[in-house]
C-alpha cells in the first residue's frame, strides 16, 4: 500500500506507475481515493470540532447551573444533545468512508523501481546472469516423475485417491533427497547468520490481506471453514505477520530470518504440459529467506538474497540464471523482482526455482510495522522475501542434472552428510524414456 501523501501531492505519479503496470481498469481508483480522502479529512475536521465544542459547552452549562441559570442551561444541554447527534453521523460515515479509502488504496500498485522493466506479461522478464554451463547430456533425460518411479520414490495415483489431483506420496530415497535439500538449505542459512524459524502454519485474514493483494489472496490462499484462518502459501506470510502492529528499535534492525514450512495453494489457472507431475501442486515444503530492515539497506539485501540461492543451487551443481520481472510481472505490494530459475536439460530451458524481492514498505503499512530511530523518530520498515529451495521442484532441476546415463543419480558432496554419506542413489527399475 502507497503512502496517501504521495497520492495526493503526485497522483499523476501513482497513476504514470499503474499504467507501467499495464492495469489501466486501476486509473480511476486515484482520483476516487483523492475524492474520498478529502471527504475523510472534512469529517474528521467537522468531528473534532464538534468534540472540542462539547468540552466548550459542558462547562458553560455547569457555569450557568452554578450561576442558577437553569433554562438557559437547558438550552445550551439540547444544543450539546443535537451536537452529539450529529457527531454519530460524521462518526459513522466517517466510517464508512475509510473503509471504503483503504480498501481502494491496498487494489493500487506499490510504485516500482525506476530500473523495472517494462513489459506487459512474463514474456517480457529480462536474463540478468547465467551461471554454470547449461548441458544437455548425449543419453536422454526422461521426464522427472519417470525418474522417481524408477527409484519407487513417488506415488501420484495413490494420493489421487486420497486426496485428488495436484498432490503426491514421496518415498524411500526420493523423500529422503527431499528432505536432504531442507535440511542443506536450512543449514545453508543458519551458516549465513540467518536465524531458523519454523511458523505458524495458519494465519488470520487481517495477516493474509497485509502481505498479499486480494488477486493474489483469491488464486492462492485456502480458507478454514467457520473461522478467521487461511493456510500458509509461504512461511513469508507468517514471519512477515510476525511484526504486525509492533514498533521495532532500529538499533535491532536488520531482522534476517530462514524459516521453514509447508505450502498450500489453490494454484487457479491453466497449467501448460510441463506443469504436469510435481512442478505445480497444492502442496509442498520450503525453506524461506525473510529480511526486516532499514529503507536504506533495502538493496543491499535484496542483492545478497538472491545471490544466496544461486550459491546454493551451485553448490549441488545445478546451473541457474537470473531473471528480472517486468513491471506487468510484478505483484502488486512488490517494488522490485528477480527469479532464479535452474536448468532443465530435458526440456533445454531454464524454469524457475525461487522468486526475490523487496516490497518497499507496502506490508509494512498494511501491517503497521514501524521502526523507531535514536532520536524517537518513527518510520514504517522495508520487508524482502527470497526463496531458498522449494522441492520438490527443486528435485526436477537435481534429479535431472545428477542423472547418470545408467539411471543413477549422483549425490553431490554437500549432500551426502544428509543422505547418511550415500554418494549415488541405484535405481531400483529401468526408467521410462518419456
Amino acid at each position: 500500500m502507497i503512502d496517501i501523501k504521495l497520492l495526493r501531492e503526485n497522483p499523476e505519479l501513482v497513476k504514470e506507475n499503474i499504467r507501467k503496470k499495464f492495469q489501466e481498469h486501476k486509473l480511476a481508483l486515484v482520483d476516487e481515493v483523492i475524492e474520498l480522502d478529502e471527504k475523510v479529512r472534512t469529517l474528521k475536521g467537522e468531528g473534532d470540532d464538534l468534540r472540542a465544542r462539547r468540552n466548550e459547552l459542558s462547562r458553560q452549562i455547569g457555569s450557568l447551573m452554578k450561576e442558577g441559570k437553569r433554562q438557559e442551561a437547558e438550552e445550551v444541554k439540547a444544543q450539546v444533545t443535537a451536537n452529539a447527534d450529529r457527531l454519530k453521523v460524521i462518526e459513522e460515515e466517517e466510517r464508512e468512508l475509510s473503509e471504503k479509502l483503504t480498501k481502494d488504496m491496498m487494489v493500487i500498485p506499490n510504485i516500482i523501481d525506476d530500473s523495472v522493466p517494462i513489459g506487459p506479461d512474463d514474456t517480457c522478464n529480462v536474463e540478468i546472469e547465467k551461471f554454470g554451463e547449461p548441458l544437455v547430456p548425449d543419453y536422454p533425460i526422461p521426464y522427472h516423475t519417470d525418474i522417481m518411479e524408477a527409484f519407487d520414490g513417488i506415488d501420484m495415483d495413490a494420493a489421487g485417491r486420497v486426496a485428488g489431483n495436484g498432490f503426491y506420496y514421496l518415498m524411500g530415497d526420493i523423500a529422503r533427497l527431499h528432505s536432504a535439500c531442507l535440511s542443506y538449505a536450512r543449514d545453508f542459512m543458519i551458516n549465513k547468520g540467518f536465524t531458523y524459524v519454523i511458523p505458524p502454519y495458519m494465519i488470520h485474514g487481517n495477516v493474509v490481506s497485509g502481505v498479499m493483494s486480494f488477486d493474489e489472496m483469491d488464486s492462492m490462499m485456502y480458507k478454514i471453514e467457520g473461522e478467521d484462518l487461511y493456510l500458509i502459501g509461504t512461511s513469508e506470510h507468517s514471519m512477515i505477520g510476525k511484526f504486525i502492529d509492533t514498533l521495532n528499535d532500529e538499533e535491532k534492525l536488520p531482522y534476517t530470518y530462514t524459516s521453514y514450512s509447508p505450502c498450500f495453494r489453490k494454484e487457479k489457472g491453466a497449467h501448460g504440459i510441463e506443469e504436469r507431475g510435481v512442478y505445480r501442486i497444492h502442496q509442498f515444503e520450503k525453506q524461506e529467506m525473510i529480511v526486516v530492515c532499514r529503507p536504506e539497506e533495502a538493496w543491499d539485501w535484496y542483492n545478497k538474497l538472491w545471490s544466496n540461492t544461486v550459491e546454493l543451487f551451485r553448490s549441488m551443481d545445478i546451473p541457474v540464471r537470473t531473471l528480472e520481472c517486468c513491471s506487468g510481472d510484478l505483484a502488486d505490494l512488490k517494488v522490485k523482482s528477480c527469479d532464479v530459475e535452474a536448468w532443465s536439460p530435458r526440456q533445454k530451458k531454464y524454469f524457475e526455482v525461487g522468486s526475490c524481492s523487496n516490497l518497499g514498505d507496502a506490508q509494512a503499512r498494511r501491517l503497521k510495522i514501524r521502526v523507531k530511530d535514536k532520536d524517537g523518530n518513527k518510520y514504517f520498515a522495508t520487508t524482502l522475501n527470497n526463496t531458498c529451495v522449494a522441492p520438490p521442484r527443486m528435485l526436477i532441476a537435481f534429479l535431472e542434472n545428477n542423472l547418470q546415463a545408467d539411471g543413477s543419480v549422483r549425490i553431490p558432496e554437500v549432500l551426502q552428510p544428509y543422505m547418511g554419506g550415500t554418494k549415488v542413489l541405484l535405481p531400483k527399475h529401468p526408467m521410462k524414456e518419456s
